[in-house]
């Protein structure tokens, strides 16, 4: 029945922020856990690059977090299947979901302006003051029902932020420049100029 799709787009939307909440966050930020990759590799590269996370330009493998990721989102596809026979409306859309999930992550975390501008809620998780809020992906339907929908992105706090890591970034230009000028000289010094003997 055709109820199955809207059913099925509520479902994924709790069963992202129950998964990120409780399992990629309370399971994760034990260091021995399996979902710990989410914890302390994703979320600690995200902070540190603006939102960018370079595991997103490698292939999938089991054993790297985006290959984790992927074995998650796989498992949560196959769990589904037996229902197919029954709701193939939900499950076709689970399995929507799923991809939706993981094409938007992907792309969220490989240009973070553009999850900023289509997935600020997701931006914001990982970017705002608060990381255990906003627990919501693809759109931000739990996080407003619930209330863990916290707003970073245009707030004061983050144009603080924008122009702190532009300054940052600037900085780090104009010192790579002077080192590489540096390293030009003193090649030219040594090489060219110094007198032969």
């Amino acid at each position: 029945m055709v109820i199955g799709i809207p059913l099925g787009l509520l479902y994924t939307n709790a069963a992202e922020w129950l998964i990120h909440k409780h399992i990629l966050h309370g399971l994760g930020k034990d260091k021995d856990s399996y979902w710990s990759f989410h914890w302390h590799d994703h979320h600690q590269n995200t902070r540190r690059k603006g939102g960018y996370d370079p595991d997103y330009e490698q292939l999938p493998f089991p054993t790297n977090p985006q290959g984790k990721e992927t074995l998650g989102l796989l498992g949560l596809a196959m769990v589904h299947a037996p229902l197919f026979p029954v709701a193939p409306f939900f499950t076709a859309t689970v399995w929507y979901g799923v991809v939706d999930y993981y094409r938007k992550h992907k792309r969220a975390h490989l240009d973070p302006e553009w999850a900023r501008e289509n997935l600020p809620w997701h931006y914001d998780h990982h970017l705002g003051p608060n990381q255990d809020a906003n627990w919501c992906v693809t759109k931000p339907w739990f996080d407003q029902i619930i209330g863990t929908r916290e707003e970073y992105v245009g707030t004061e706090k983050e144009l603080e932020r924008r122009e702190k890591d532009a300054r940052r970034s600037e900085q780090a230009r104009t010192e790579h420049q002077e080192s590489t000028l540096d390293t030009i000289v003193t090649w030219l010094c040594e090489r060219v100029l110094a007198p032969k003997v």
